[in-house]
């Protein structure tokens, strides 16, 4: 058995892609596109600055002018970051030269709605290349959710470390009789070597098979999408008679009901991720407290809302007082932020 061959591909070779997506005008783009011009005619009420949200408030529709609120700094940041993609992928890929492109392309949009919800930990994204079919995809996926709850990290109970055993037999002989490649084996050592080694916020394992779809593996339920911004998204399947069923990949639309999310810290090793609300500065490293309260001092975007301080002497921070949706701390770092976030910031309603 041997080991899969990783291909990369480098922020540029990203960015490239996301234009040629962009200038796609496929069925499976133009769903996209409608549903982002839906997300565009939404008026933002006033919330909180930790409630995850999709905006896209002015100029035409590219990555610069659409905004993701971070899960893990509550940011509000455009969609244009890019990522390095580690595509991992059986050997006889390479002999035939078969690019890896193609497979970041056609969940781009996916991968492009996750990389924008994590200000930290997304500059690397990984995705193992199979050709499983949808129940082999299924029974993949009910083993990963069961080593890592009963075994990732800390001892196993006999009894678990059995079934754990008999199960991956079972998927190696299963994948083996129907010749799929890479093999389980390998499939299996990959993925414990990225959630030992990379601890990702995710990773994607992903079929090409026509009748299968590709997996979003989640380490964090505060990860996940939101059910309320997320639900409407498209199946990016590019057949326009085909159902909500036909999936190219399984995008988790009704929040954590559908998501596929990994104990990898397990029973005693339980780690809490809280939001963290940080500044909108990109290069500001303040926290702020958790306390939200102030009163608007002047309209526009130019002047916040809101104490710097708590009566405690932690910093508050300071609200945008025309869409309400970011804080700062303190008028400096408002104005530096201001030619990206005019992109964005618009009156909010109520």
């Amino acid at each position: 058995m041997s080991e899969l061959v990783k291909t990369t591909l480098d922020h540029g070779e990203t960015d490239l892609l996301i234009d040629q997506w962009l200038d796609h005008r496929g069925h499976g783009q133009l769903a996209y596109y409608e549903w982002f011009m839906d997300i565009r005619e939404r008026r933002h009420a006033v919330m909180s600055q930790k409630k995850q949200i999709l905006a896209w408030n002015k100029g035409e529709f590219v990555p610069e002018n659409v905004f993701c609120r971070t899960v893990d700094t509550g940011r509000l940041i455009p969609l244009d970051r890019t990522w390095t993609t580690h595509v991992y992928h059986h050997q006889s890929f390479k002999d035939r030269g078969l690019p890896m492109k193609p497979v970041v392309f056609t969940i781009l949009p996916e991968l492009m709605l996750l990389r924008g919800m994590h200000d930290l930990g997304c500059d690397d994204i990984y995705i193992i290349v199979t050709d499983l079919k949808r129940q082999e995809m299924d029974d993949a996926t009910e083993y990963f959710k069961m080593v890592c709850r009963y075994s990732f990290g800390r001892a196993c109970k006999p009894s678990m470390e059995r079934k754990i055993r008999h199960e991956h037999m079972r998927l190696t002989h299963t994948l083996l009789r129907q010749r799929r490649t890479p093999c389980f084996p390998q499939i299996d050592l990959v993925v414990r070597a990225l959630l030992y080694e990379k601890q990702p916020r995710f990773f994607v394992l992903f079929s090409h098979h026509g009748t299968s779809y590709s997996q979003i593996f989640f380490t964090h339920a505060s990860y996940v999408p939101d059910e309320d911004v997320f639900s409407e998204l498209p199946t990016g399947c590019p057949n326009p008679c085909c159902s909500d069923d036909c999936e190219i990949i399984r995008f988790p639309r009704r929040g954590l009901e559908t998501a596929t999310v990994l104990n990898v810290w397990g029973k005693g090793r339980h780690r809490k991720i809280k939001t963290r609300l940080m500044c909108n500065w990109v290069d500001c490293n303040v926290l702020f407290a958790d306390e939200e309260s102030g009163s608007t001092t002047r309209s526009g975007s130019e002047i916040s809302m809101g104490s710097s301080h708590s009566r405690e002497g932690k910093i508050t921070g300071q609200t945008c007082s025309k869409c309400k949706l970011v804080k700062y701390c303190s008028v400096d770092h408002q104005r530096r932020d201001w030619e990206e976030h005019r992109r964005v910031c618009i009156k909010a309603i109520g």
